[in-house]
């Protein structure tokens, strides 16, 4: 009988009995099940602690035991009720007053992972499914390690019930901040801290998880948090780790163009067909598109490169030893180096764990890098991104045929796709309109970094081979967050391209350490 069938008869007499987990899977296991906390009169949203299955099953060679709290409703009032739900996984040891990890039921840290991508919808994913790229669930491996997880979904930009649209922005990050507020307001029936809650995506839910850590407690999204019905209570967290965040988004169009202006040749997957069940599917691999910049595309690549210089220079930046971080109107100066610098560091760390074979091979195989004494002196950052072909052809994000997904995410419940920046806007090719300030500013982890409920510990990680978005983006957010006093642990792993959940043993050894 597969654990769908069994979850299903235990969760609907709310009898706690013990399965052996399913073998790993992509497609949700859980999307037939009814919901957890549905009555007569709406959704409860007090947690039942008696509404469970026993799962036990094997990772890492060990075998591990945890109750399973699948498909609750966090909002009083859910309009897409599929995906605005979390799974909240414990380790069974915390009800026999056991300790894991040097965690109890009290201490233990609340994971709280999304599965956002491209602005999509996301469902919350299962413990039974496997992790990204087919790898080892991250929710296990979390489990493993004693903590707690939250696995939490969110609506999405192609969400639509008749004529109107259900998930355009800010519903994404409305959907986090209102699952944040159900664990904060139930903290005293669940297992785990929820004042130690660790939010975790990757790409637009690396944004996204970025942006529920700065914007915590902030007054901006508290009228619209009571209209969905979230819970009066906490959406601060402690703790945020982001991959390759796709965020400031209406700064990502100039930021891409002054890292990759001189990149002609472009490949990427084309995500134009792709919808909210296949996206939480990923059963179906989408196409390649390839090509060359036009005439007309190189002059907006020189455009937009050029206004960048002004809008870094605006933020003001520092480093660590208060040196300012500015660039001229070329897009040269010291923040070009930080970034150079930060590649600095990722290529040594690679290069000191190669044999001298292949270290031969990595001096071949990269452009733009120098070297004394055997190390990495130096990166030249406009000869390096010509390793690998720009993924996306300018503007990268708001296109002026308004056909990308974040103009898809930007869009109303009536219209479905808008521009969000003024270039676009101006040149826009078949004369769209502009998303509100409002919705375009609720979205941007950069503007709350000095919020002083935003989480006091961060790791942002951006591959780099990742041409996603420009590695500025990162810069900025990782240098934004140390200047307001923040912990954050920045790098940009070697020869990484967009990706999440790669190294998750230095990732929960990091939670180890600010957790404890």
């Amino acid at each position: 009988m597969k654990l769908s069938k069994i979850s299903t008869a235990l969760l609907a007499t709310g009898l706690a009995s013990q399965v052996l987990a399913a073998p790993a899977m992509n497609k949700n296991p859980l999307a037939d099940l009814p919901y957890a906390n549905k009555t007569e009169n709406g959704y409860s949203l007090d947690f039942n602690d008696k509404n469970y299955t026993t799962v036990t099953t094997e990772i890492n060679g060990k075998k591990i035991t945890y109750r399973a709290y699948e498909k609750i409703v966090y909002v009083a009032n859910p309009v897409e009720p599929e995906y605005q739900t979390l799974n909240f996984y414990v380790p069974e040891e915390y009800y026999q007053n056991g300790e894991i990890n040097g965690y109890n039921a009290k201490t233990a840290p609340i994971f709280l992972p999304n599965a956002i991508g491209g602005y999509m919808p996301a469902t919350a994913a299962a413990a039974s499914q496997s992790g990204m790229g087919g790898k080892t669930s991250t929710i296990l491996t979390a489990l493993e390690r004693g903590y707690v997880v939250a696995s939490v979904g969110a609506r999405g930009r192609t969400l639509k019930q008749g004529n109107t649209y259900t998930g355009k922005a800010p519903a994404v990050i409305l959907d986090l901040k209102a699952a944040v507020r159900y664990l904060h307001a139930n903290d005293d029936k669940m297992v785990g801290d929820a004042n130690k809650i660790i939010s975790n995506g990757t790409s637009a839910g690396g944004a996204m998880s970025a942006l529920l850590g700065a914007s915590g407690d902030s007054a901006d999204y508290a009228k619209l948090l009571k209209e969905m019905g979230a819970v009066n209570a906490s959406d601060a967290i402690f703790a945020v780790s982001a991959y390759c965040p796709i965020t400031n988004l209406e700064n990502a169009d100039t930021a891409y163009e002054w890292e990759f202006n001189g990149l002609h040749h472009y490949s990427r997957m084309d995500m134009s067909k792709l919808d909210a069940k296949t996206f939480n599917d990923r059963s179906m691999k989408q196409a390649t598109i390839e090509g060359e910049l036009s005439a007309d595309e190189i002059k907006i690549s020189n455009d937009l490169k050029a206004q960048f210089p002004d809008y870094l220079n605006s933020l003001q930046l520092k480093d660590e030893k208060s040196n300012a971080l500015t660039l001229d109107k070329d897009g040269n100066g010291s923040f070009r180096t930080y970034v150079e610098n930060a590649l600095v560091l990722s290529a040594n760390q690679t290069l000191s764990g190669l044999n001298t074979d292949e270290k031969k091979a990595f001096v071949e195989k990269y452009k733009g890098l120098s070297y004394a004494n055997g190390i990495v002196s130096a990166v030249n950052l406009t000869e390096f991104v010509t390793n690998k072909a720009r993924m996306k052809s300018p503007p990268a994000f708001d296109a002026l045929d308004l056909s990308s997904g974040e103009n898809d995410e930007f869009g109303t419940e009536t219209v479905q796709t808008l521009h969000f920046t003024p270039y676009s806007l101006k040149n826009s090719t078949i004369k769209g309109g502009m998303a509100k300030d409002e919705n375009i500013k609720l979205l941007n982890a950069m503007n709350y970094t000095d919020n002083d409920k935003a989480a006091q510990h961060w790791r942002i990680r951006v591959g780099s081979e990742d041409y996603d978005t420009s590695h500025a983006i990162s810069a900025m957010l990782a240098v934004k967050l140390k200047m307001s006093g923040k912990n954050v642990d920045y790098a940009l792993p070697w020869g990484v391209g967009h990706a999440g959940d790669y190294d998750l043993d230095e990732l929960f050894d990091w939670v180890d350490k600010i957790a404890r």
